[in-house]
């Protein structure tokens, strides 16, 4: 049997963090070779917001370096950047058509990044889940590595792919309905400013996530001043401790011991004793990414090559889909 298809993205905004890593990235390396994958880096899905076009390129690139010195493994993955590939764009047009507007209003992160841009939101915005269906449709993905916060996301793929086959399958599937795949610890890593908010890229405060480049001195900072409580004794699931539950399943996935393993050596910790042995943590557990990210940096050469196969291999598949989209639609194709 063929093995079920993965598909999975980043945008490139920002230095990755650790909720990148632990919710996103490491679930693909950790099951990568029971799958044949597909990662992007979505720029497209990157100037939904406002964004720095001299730095759009570069950062790219990065985010596809950090993708191989996290542990993606060409033998089992292709890595590709989205806007290389047209039938993101042209796919995308296509289900717009027939996606009904109060689904796309209805999802809340438009909801919520909409009252930050307030009038000056772009249509992008509230059409970027119709994008990134495309995305997720064009490679008939079997699976979607996402976080608790993307699942409607998902939902509304799966509605838009079904709306699709049955006004235009004529009892066939034309598109394949895509399954979550949801890491069961750590998919939706919290702030380290505030336990109750996730961590994030567009926080304004540098101090909210550890990044994935961050050096040694930068990491023992910010985890020195992360947010913390006056409680001895450190727990995991206790609601009122939101920020001491956030740090211990960090510490836990960084280390590679299990909750209960954890649960027991902290559970008479104070923070003065926890804080260094997490930064230690920390710093252990990112430095073999850096140092292999530096290495692929260092060879512009090899990064080219490997996003020039990916975009070969991406294209091919994804063109095959729109083609029977087309079909489907009564579109007449090009001889």
């Amino acid at each position: 049997m063929s093995k079920k298809r993965v598909l999975s993205g980043v945008q490139p905004t920002g230095n990755l963090h650790l909720g990148n890593y632990l919710g996103a990235i490491k679930t693909w390396v950790d099951g990568q070779g029971q799958y044949d994958n597909f990662f992007c880096v979505v720029d497209l899905h990157a100037i939904t917001v406002p964004h720095n076009p001299a730095t759009l390129a570069q950062d790219t690139s990065a985010i596809a370096a950090l993708y191989l010195a996290c542990g993606v493994d060409l033998n089992c993955s292709t890595i590709f950047i989205q806007s290389h590939v047209p039938a993101h764009s042209e796919l995308a047009w296509l289900l717009n058509c027939i996606t009904p507007l109060n689904w796309l209003e209805r999802m809340i992160q438009f909801k919520e990044k909409a009252i930050k841009q307030g009038e000056d939101v772009g249509v992008g915005l509230l059409d970027y889940p119709v994008l990134m269906a495309a995305d997720i449709l064009l490679y008939e993905a079997d699976q979607v590595p996402v976080g608790e916060d993307q699942k409607q996301h998902l939902e509304l793929t799966r509605d838009i792919a079904n709306r699709f086959n049955h006004l235009y399958g004529k009892g066939e599937s034309v598109l394949k309905c895509p399954n979550p795949m949801i890491r069961k610890e750590g998919a939706r890593v919290m702030s380290l400013a505030d336990g109750t908010r996730k961590m994030s890229k567009s926080d304004p405060s540098e101090l909210s996530r550890l990044n994935l480049l961050d050096p040694p001195d930068t990491i023992a900072q910010k985890i020195k001043k992360c947010k913390t409580d006056p409680i001895k004794g450190l727990e995991f699931d206790n609601r009122d401790r939101p920020e001491c539950h956030n740090l211990l399943t960090l510490y836990s996935l960084l280390s590679g011991k299990p909750k209960e393993t954890v649960a027991l050596e902290c559970q008479d910790m104070g923070w003065g004793q926890f804080k260094p042995l997490m930064t230690e943590t920390a710093i252990e557990a990112l430095k073999p990414i850096q140092t292999k990210y530096a290495e692929i940096m260092g060879d512009p050469g090899y990064l080219e090559t490997v996003l020039r196969d990916g975009r070969e291999k991406a294209t091919e598949v994804a063109n095959t889909t729109l083609v029977k989209v087309k079909t489907a639609l009564g579109y007449s194709l090009p001889t």
